[in-house]
């Protein structure tokens, strides 16, 4: 009779996932996770791990923060699920909030249940406010897997299987202004944008690129839609990416870290004009689920909590020292590393090839640090630790990196 951890695996692969059992196999994470606090996970054999990729940005306070978690179980102990009849405090009070502390004339609030789900409704509202059909998003980009947020994508191998996607969709180099400008025209229902790339490889456009949009969709009359699900809520060392330019767009969409790592859920916020839709029609876009009063509670603790304890700023002191000893680190192995990268706690490492990336985050878990390639540039390693990581644990961190290095290294050797 096998262990627990050999069951679950085989459970995972005979009823969930059989090729992606293979892959965590092949990567080396054999363990099944138990539970978590802060920045570890700890699985059922007791190893603690220090969780540098942190739920692709789920997981900005760490896991199970207390303050969200005793909202969550008030709530849970009041009414979990909404009437869909009667108004729900928890949804109008997190949509005050948000209004509150987003880029100007972002009034209104939808929620959902996640990223995609929130670029799938946005795709929606700019379609109605403006008339118009075309999209152009930028190569590279990563919008989630639903239909209308893969047809605005950027990797092939994540299209082709689904083809053909939404028609009308045009993609141009990412941060480059005069390419956006010369796409946009008067059929362009919106162009959507991460302020910075994620899964194209934590990619920074240059200074002035959201403005230049900004001016190109005014322009013509389109909507910009910024896609804030991985880059927003202090991550980048500001509450959303695009306030470092000062920039505010149409529609912005949210997930990830607004459920403070305990609840999922997402946000499609728009201005006055975008909402015109629903005046309409109240009920033209809706959802069983979203919006319930028990993720809402998650997100009030959690936007509450960001905000109440600056996390931008911690991000930002926290990111400028991990990326200076990043770059240090580049210079060791420069034949390695060819680039270090981001803003605030969304860090890239660029490795020569996606093989010399893989037996790096190999060399990560050996030293029980959890870390993964951005999905549409597999050579780029992220480092999107929780925005609370402390003094201690980037020490950790630091260390792993260099054991990290020493591991793939020695695997090259034997292999040459």
């Amino acid at each position: 009779m096998g262990t627990f951890s050999e069951d679950i695996q085989q459970k995972f692969a005979q009823h969930v996932n059989p090729s992606l059992a293979r892959l965590i196999k092949f990567m080396g994470l054999e363990s099944v996770e138990s539970h978590a606090q802060g920045c570890i996970v700890f699985d059922y054999d007791g190893n603690d791990y220090l969780d540098c990729l942190g739920g692709f940005g789920v997981f900005s306070l760490g896991h199970r923060p207390p303050k969200v978690v005793q909202a969550v179980q008030d709530q849970l102990s009041r009414m979990p699920l909404s009437s869909k009849l009667l108004f729900n405090a928890p949804q109008a009070e997190l949509a005050t909030l948000l209004a509150a502390v987003s880029p100007p004339g972002l009034q209104y609030a939808f929620f959902c249940n996640s990223g995609a789900e929130a670029v799938e409704g946005a795709l929606k509202l700019a379609r109605a406010a403006t008339g118009r059909a075309e999209f152009i998003s930028a190569e590279g980009a990563f919008h989630g897997k639903t239909l209308g947020a893969l047809s605005v994508s950027g990797r092939e191998i994540y299209k082709a299987p689904f083809t053909p996607l939404l028609p009308n969709c045009r993609q141009i180099p990412f941060g480059d202004s005069a390419a956006l400008s010369n796409a946009v025209s008067e059929k362009t229902a919106a162009v959507i944008l991460e302020p910075i790339q994620g899964e194209a490889g934590m990619i920074v456009p240059p200074d002035g690129y959201l403005q230049d949009a900004r001016d190109s969709c005014d322009r013509v009359g389109a909507c910009l839609i910024l896609d804030e699900v991985q880059s927003g809520l202090a991550r980048t060392g500001a509450l959303f990416a695009c306030n470092h330019e000062g920039v505010a767009p149409d529609i912005m969409t949210l997930g990830k870290a607004l459920g403070g790592g305990v609840m999922p859920i997402g946000a499609i916020l728009g201005t006055t004009a975008v909402w015109e839709l629903f005046e309409q029609n109240p009920m033209i876009h809706s959802t069983t689920f979203g919006g319930n009063p028990l993720a809402c509670r998650a997100g009030l603790a959690a936007v509450g909590q960001i905000v109440d304890e600056d996390l931008s700023t911690q991000a930002a002191n926290k990111g400028d020292a991990l990326m200076k000893a990043l770059r240090e680190l580049q210079q060791a192995h420069s034949d390695w590393l060819v680039d270090v990268r981001g803003k605030g706690l969304m860090i890239g490492m660029e490795f020569a090839d996606p093989d010399l990336a893989g037996l790096f985050i190999a060399g990560l878990l050996q030293q029980r640090i959890l870390a993964a390639y951005t999905l549409n540039t597999p050579r780029v390693v992220r480092l999107t630790p929780p925005l609370i990581i402390g003094d201690a644990e980037i020490r950790r961190l630091l260390s792993g990196l260099q054991e990290a290095f020493k591991y793939a290294q020695a695997i090259v050797a034997q292999l040459a």
